[in-house]
């Protein structure tokens, strides 16, 4: 495989990732926030199982398999649950910026664990990553605690899964790098998000399915493969392609993930909230150049 296609297909795995937010509201519109989220973990599993193989668990470190799956799983939940709690599509989007903190607070991880030296680049990408957000949830109006405190109030839950599932990703990263001894046990977290998702709809014991339409499974199946081939053209993409290139594109994602789910869900996304979007991937992106010029 040629350096310039791996790349490309390295590219699309952002294109697939960034689709999630739009098709994920629109699976759970039609089978309801648990049982969508549930059915989309567990196709995508299966379409993970097919493409890497069941992994072979004697190859992986056994502290990897324990911190690496809890921390996956939490991850996960935190990222479709705070999706599919939304109360609308516009506060979905909204929300999915929140997500995207990870890369900075992957640095700063990485600076207070002394895994990476301090540059001044890391304060100013915190800085312009905190002011995109609060600028996604001030919208047009001017600056106010009290705003952004009443748009977190509306909906408590998704906010939270949203901030706390940035920290457990960022704490994932490290930990993949550190002692994950480079094995790819994707396909295995996968299938435990699913069996925890499983847990929890059972638990709740709301069975009540809504009236379904052919335009929801078809949803469903495009949502299960763009986590399926994103993980996988990821990998072909990170083993064979320009690795430089691939990280800086994925940090462009916010943007990207907005636009599509403008797309998808036929929103009209505000001025003001484009330009918290590009604060958010303009601080991630400085925060991962810190990084680079230290090396």
């Amino acid at each position: 495989m040629s350096h310039r296609f791996a790349t490309t297909i390295g590219l699309c795995a952002i294109l697939f990732w960034a689709s999630i937010v739009g098709l994920l509201r629109q699976v759970t519109d039609g089978f309801g926030p648990i049982l969508g989220v549930c059915l989309i973990y567990s196709l995508s599993s299966i379409i993970l199982l097919i493409l890497f193989k069941p992994p072979k668990l004697h190859l992986f470190p056994k502290s990897y398999l324990i911190l690496g799956s809890i921390l996956f799983v939490a991850y996960e939940l935190c990222l479709s649950l705070s999706l599919a709690f939304a109360q609308n599509n516009q506060q979905a989007v909204e929300v999915s910026i929140l997500n995207y903190l990870w890369p900075s607070l992957t640095v700063l991880l990485l600076i207070l664990t002394k895994e990476q030296k301090f540059h001044p680049l890391v304060i100013v990408g915190m800085l312009l990553t905190l002011f995109g957000i609060i600028q996604v949830q001030i919208g047009s109006g001017e600056f106010s605690v009290n705003q952004i405190i009443q748009n977190i109030t509306l909906n408590p839950i998704s906010y939270a899964l949203a901030f706390f599932g940035a920290f457990i990703w960022a704490a994932y990263c490290i930990l993949t790098k550190k002692i994950g001894n480079g094995q790819n046990a994707i396909a295995l977290f996968f299938c435990l998000t699913a069996f925890a998702l499983w847990l929890k709809y059972l638990w709740i014991g709301d069975f009540e399915i809504p009236d379904l339409h052919v335009q929801s499974f078809i949803y469903l199946a495009v949502s299960a493969t763009a986590f399926g081939l994103g993980y996988a053209a990821w990998n072909i993409g990170i083993l064979h392609g320009n690795i430089q290139l691939l990280t800086a594109a994925s940090y462009f994602t916010p943007i990207i993930s907005s636009l599509i789910a403008m797309l998808l869900l036929d929103l009209e996304l505000s001025w003001s909230f484009w330009q918290g979007a590009t604060l958010v991937t303009l601080g991630s992106f400085l925060c991962w150049w810190s990084t680079r010029t230290r090396s």
